[in-house]
């Protein structure tokens, strides 16, 4: 069973959790996420089978699309519900819509965003939230002020990366709870998003809720509830029924049908020419015949439409090496 299967994770579970059911369910060891849902966020996650476990990384790097409620007057040191109130609650007037819209544009576009603490991004090996809740047992043993809590408070933290936010949408304004849409790249943090809007804004806020509508090409409208997976039976057959195979995945990439002696190179790992091409070679992979840097990726098929591979442009008389075969 090979193909990619999209779950509307509800809140609760953490992702892992929904793999390793999947995983029960079907039989199937090799299944993976491709984008991590907190235990407190639901919707989209999209989950690879079998061989489509090798085009994951296609679908993590995918931009991604939120609904997100921020709630004002309160920072935590998670940036979200689960964690502990830091700092002294707000209890001055809260902004306004207009006022919140404004602030979000130093969060609009390309710009630098520190990861949360509490995080699975690692240092040094190590996952940041580990090593955030280590310190913090060490700082409670030893004491405020003492030379060991300061020792540990001054150790290596995560680094800020670059992220892009395409799209912030503020949605309404209830009181001290903010709605947004956001539209942003892998690796974005919404919980990074509510704690530095309320830093910005002056008056603390972390995240209460989330919910991804989008993860790519995966939408909630081709999601299956987890609940649907309850009854083995019924749920096997459930799964079925919405893979998308192995064929129809990455459809933004264009796809080059291959004669059968294409095919052949493909399956031996060699590189293929305009020759092996059945039809026309798309004009923009013609363009790149003088200078090819392998950025663009095309899927490989055979003459029935099925993925044998995933190429990227070559230099020299070559037209396309399959970098990634599945066949």
């Amino acid at each position: 069973m090979d193909g990619l299967l999209i779950i509307d994770k509800p809140v609760g579970p953490t992702s892992h959790d929904v793999v390793a059911r999947i995983r029960r369910l079907l039989g199937e060891p090799r299944i993976g996420h491709t984008g991590t849902l907190d235990p407190l966020a639901s919707g989209v996650l999209p989950l690879v089978v079998g061989r489509a476990t090798r085009l994951a990384r296609f679908l993590s790097s995918a931009d991604k699309v939120y609904e997100a409620t921020l709630h004002l007057g309160i920072a935590t040191d998670s940036g979200d519900r689960s964690g502990t109130p830091v700092g002294t609650p707000y209890v001055g007037p809260m902004p306004d819509a207009p006022t919140i819209d404004r602030a979000l544009d130093a969060f609009r576009g390309r710009f630098l965003q520190r990861p949360p603490d509490l995080s699975a991004k690692k240092i040094g090996g190590k996952r940041s939230y580990k090593l955030t809740r280590a310190r913090a047992r060490v700082r409670d043993r030893a004491g405020p002020g003492s030379e060991t809590a300061l020792a540990e408070t001054t150790l290596q933290t995560l680094a800020p990366v670059a992220v892009t936010t395409h799209a912030i949408s503020v949605v309404s304004v209830s009181d001290c709870d903010v709605t947004l849409t956001v539209e942003c790249s892998a690796g974005f943090y919404v919980r990074a998003l509510a704690a530095d809007l309320g830093e910005r804004l002056g008056v603390g806020a972390h995240l209460s809720a989330l919910r991804r509508t989008r993860s790519g090409d995966a939408t909630l409208s081709t999601a299956i509830e987890l609940a649907e997976t309850d009854d083995r039976a019924a749920g096997y057959s459930r799964v079925l029924q919405a893979l998308v195979p192995l064929d129809e995945m990455l459809p933004g990439l264009t796809a080059i049908r291959l004669t059968e002696h294409g095919i052949r190179k493909v399956r031996s790992g060699r590189d293929v020419m305009s020759s092996d091409v059945e039809g026309n070679v798309p004009p923009a992979l013609m363009e790149r015949e003088v200078d090819r840097k392998g950025e663009d990726w095309y899927r490989l098929m055979d003459g029935a439409g099925h993925l044998l591979a995933l190429g990227r442009p070559v230099s020299g008389s070559s037209l396309l090496h399959p970098s990634l075969v599945l066949v």
